[in-house]
């Protein structure tokens, strides 16, 4: 198809000989290529389907090669009546119709039925043929093709019975955040970036495609000067990050760390909190509406939940305000949307949590008094994916499950779950079936680990041993299906299957750790300029090694620096420390002036000699 391409480039004649002399490159002047895109897809598809018959007439060739052989092998037991009964009907197994076959004489009438009866012989590795043939493309090696379908439907069957065959654990890889608790964690929708908060300050930013087996951060930026930073969520749509620190502003970031927004801080003197226009203590948690890009969540120690407009810094969209049995203000420490993002969810330090309409901030629409104990500080909450179920993970060690609508008492608790901090969290599996949490260890007493639970039973399916610190914060992206855990001790890790895994970790652990060359960066700067006259233009450098060859030959380039002068100076060059009498004071003022020697002898040591040789005293007395 590009034969009248090349015949139209011939007509439009070569470049203009003298313009080429002029500008000094021989392409210039030439009419651009154009390309029929429709043919060319037409092409490739013609072929395509040109190929993919081949294909399939080959595989019926070699198929009915396959069946010609096994009727010609030689055989023992035979007999003339199994010839005869193979004619009236194919009920004989294979090897008894292909013996009978070779003492017929009369080979040809017999392949039709012969065929058959050895297809229905085969089996699994015949049967899935039929479906085979409607597939375009090459075919299956013949050991997978019957092994692959049965090995696929046990693999399925064992997983829908086995939930821990879900769980991607077989591999792992450890991000280095730094030394202190990793407290916040997210992943954007994509599960192209990972960003990770600690209480060193820092948001550090992981990029996996463009990662390499060292693991290095592409970014790293503290938001909100020195304050530990709580939770970190990207949008819906994954191109702002909300920031929620321990000062009492959230703020807002764009994928790359730059700013958008900063919550207003609310006058801290005015009583009623609907009445300041932003939070007035340290913020507890945040999160971003489900549905709506623009809008998130925070709730803070003044004992407000406030909803707020990225688009609007200057004041809060909206006050939720938790309160106690007794009508008193109660401080929410964990707060969430429902899936659909028309529920608000809090949960507070007197142990209830407390749901209200998105549009109705002023009753609770669901509250359960004593979902954990009063005090302790409930540290997340998390709808299920399917939107009918809570979870909860108080401070109180325990894991609960439940049902808002009957919000009494849980479906399901789990105990014994130790706890630590105040952003200890838990989170669904993507297929809704299990629940996962992280314990906290104080140091030296063991490990932290990572629990999964069923959901239906609160059975305990499985549990990883994560590191010798507390898990903190969990993840399970729903489409990398990969798990990441913050732990108390600054690492982040990945845990991946190979098989079960997209993208994410597998991208950059395949990728070979890049060699610093240092240097590289000695080499002159080479400016390039593609359309320079012939007369300045530089030459290219070939390769910046055997530039640095030749470097290492030039005395002047390879000249090694003067090292800085200690003491006095010698050669013309003067001391460090200058020439001038007030920088030889400085010098000498810390300088050790006690002397250990005997002080007479210090003055005699010169007597003898001024006897001998009188030059100063003596002479100028003689008279």
């Amino acid at each position: 198809f590009l034969s009248p391409l090349l015949a139209d480039a011939e007509m439009l004649g070569g470049p203009d000989p003298e313009l080429a002399a002029t500008m000094g490159f021989s392409g210039f002047g030439k009419k651009a290529r154009t390309f029929d895109l429709e043919a060319m897809f037409e092409q490739t598809r013609r072929t395509a389907v040109e190929r993919s018959r081949k294909v399939l007439e080959a595989r019926e060739r070699e198929k009915e090669d396959q069946a010609e052989k096994e009727f010609r092998s030689p055989c023992t037991d035979s007999s003339a009546s199994a010839s005869s009964a193979t004619r009236a009907g194919s009920t004989l197994t294979q090897r008894e119709t292909a013996c009978s076959e070779n003492e017929d004489s009369s080979d040809e009438e017999l392949t039709g039925p012969s065929m058959q009866s050895q297809t229905s012989a085969q089996g699994a590795s015949e049967d899935t043929d039929d479906d085979d043939e409607q597939f375009i493309g090459p075919p299956l090696p013949p050991e997978l093709k019957d092994s692959d379908d049965d090995n696929d439907n046990d693999d399925t069957e064992e997983e829908d019975n086995n939930p821990v065959k879900k769980i991607p654990d077989s591999h792992e890889i450890t991000l280095q955040h730094g030394t202190k608790t990793v407290s916040a964690l997210a992943l954007d929708p994509s599960g192209a970036r990972l960003i990770t908060g600690g209480y060193d300050y820092d948001v550090k930013f992981w990029d996996f495609a463009g990662m390499d087996a060292s693991l290095q951060a592409f970014r790293s930026l503290q938001p909100c000067e020195c304050h530990q930073i709580k939770s970190l969520q990207y949008s819906s749509t994954g191109d702002v990050i909300l920031v929620v620190s321990g000062n009492s502003q959230a703020k807002v970031l764009d994928r790359d760390g730059f700013p958008v927004m900063e919550c207003i801080k609310g006058d801290q003197y005015i009583v009623d909190m609907t009445n300041t226009k932003g939070h007035t203590a340290m913020l507890n948690s945040g999160c971003w509406h489900p549905k709506i890009k623009e809008e998130f969540l925070t709730c803070s120690n003044d004992g407000t939940v406030r909803t707020w407009d990225v688009n609007n810094e200057k004041k809060h969209k909206s006050v939720f305000k938790p309160r106690s049995v007794q009508g008193k203000r109660v401080i929410p420490t964990t707060c969430t949307y429902s899936r659909d993002g028309k529920l608000i969810a809090a949960g507070c330090q007197d142990g209830s949590i407390q749901i209200w309409d998105r549009n109705m901030s002023v009753h609770t629409k669901f509250q359960c008094r004593q979902a954990h104990v009063p005090g302790t500080d409930t540290s997340c909450l998390t709808f299920s994916y399917d939107g009918t179920v809570l979870a909860s993970r108080g401070g109180d060690d325990t894991l609960k499950i439940w049902d808002i609508r009957q919000f009494k008492k849980p479906l399901n608790s789990a105990e014994r779950l130790p706890s630590f901090f105040p952003m200890t969290d838990c989170c669904f599996s993507p297929d809704d079936k299990i629940l996962v949490t992280g314990t906290s260890v104080k140091k030296g007493g063991g490990s932290g680990k990572l629990f999964f639970f069923y959901r239906e039973t609160f059975q305990k399916l499985y549990e990883i041993e994560v590191t010798d610190a507390s898990v903190v914060r969990c993840l399970w992206h729903p489409k990398l299906n990969q798990i990441m855990v913050g732990t108390g001790n600054g690492l982040a890790k990945v845990y991946y299957d190979p098989v079960k895994s997209q993208r994410g970790a597998k991208l950059c652990v395949v990728k070979t750790k890049r060699k610093e060359r240092q240097a590289e960066t000695l080499t002159q700067d080479y400016i390039i300029t593609p359309h320079a006259l012939p007369m300045f233009r530089e030459p290219r450098q070939r390769s910046t090694r055997k530039q640095l060859e030749k470097d290492r030959l030039d005395p002047m380039k390879s000249h090694k620096p003067e090292p800085p002068v200690a003491g006095p100076g010698r050669g013309g060059r003067v001391g460090t420390h200058g020439g001038t009498l007030s920088s030889y004071i400085v010098k000498n003022i810390a300088l050790d002036k006690t002397d250990d020697s005997n002080p007479r002898e210090a003055i005699l040591r010169h007597a003898k000699e001024a006897e001998e040789n009188p030059y100063w005293v003596a002479p100028a007395y003689a008279k």
